[in-house]
């Protein structure tokens, strides 16, 4: 059995290097943990625009070589003035990544669907 300490060591969230030639280079997006991911639900409670709504997705969820968010919250308004073909393939990687958005809800609708379909392993009898 892991130990808690194996477990808190794990790095248990997937990333993906995109290159962004229009910076030139590339930039990290990982899985949100439990707590980007509330507070980034949070932010998303009020209406934003598409520009605010790309940024605060890129806010978090580009991370440093160690996984560290490398913008805050006092970013999210630069952020928002960058190129919207740029902004929108990143943030695309990053609902991807996290599963965030329709194709993300279709994907696990099937998935319940299929299981759903399958015998209940019940002995009772199809009414």
């Amino acid at each position: 059995m892991l130990t808690k300490e194996q477990i808190f060591a794990a790095r248990d969230l997937q990333t993906e290097d995109v290159d962004v030639p229009e910076w030139g280079g590339s930039v990290r997006i990982t899985v949100m943990g439990g707590k980007a991911r509330d507070a980034l639900m949070e932010a998303l409670a009020e209406p934003q625009t598409t520009s605010r709504f790309q940024s605060l997705v890129l806010a978090s969820t580009v991370v440093d070589d160690a996984g560290a968010q490398i913008f805050t919250a006092d970013d999210v308004e630069r952020l928002s003035e960058k190129n919207t073909e740029v902004m929108t393939r990143l943030v695309a990687v990053a609902m991807r990544l996290n599963k965030i958005g329709t194709k993300a809800t279709e994907d696990a609708e099937k998935n319940s669907e299929a299981a759903l379909s399958g015998s209940s392993g019940s002995d009772s009898p199809a009414s």
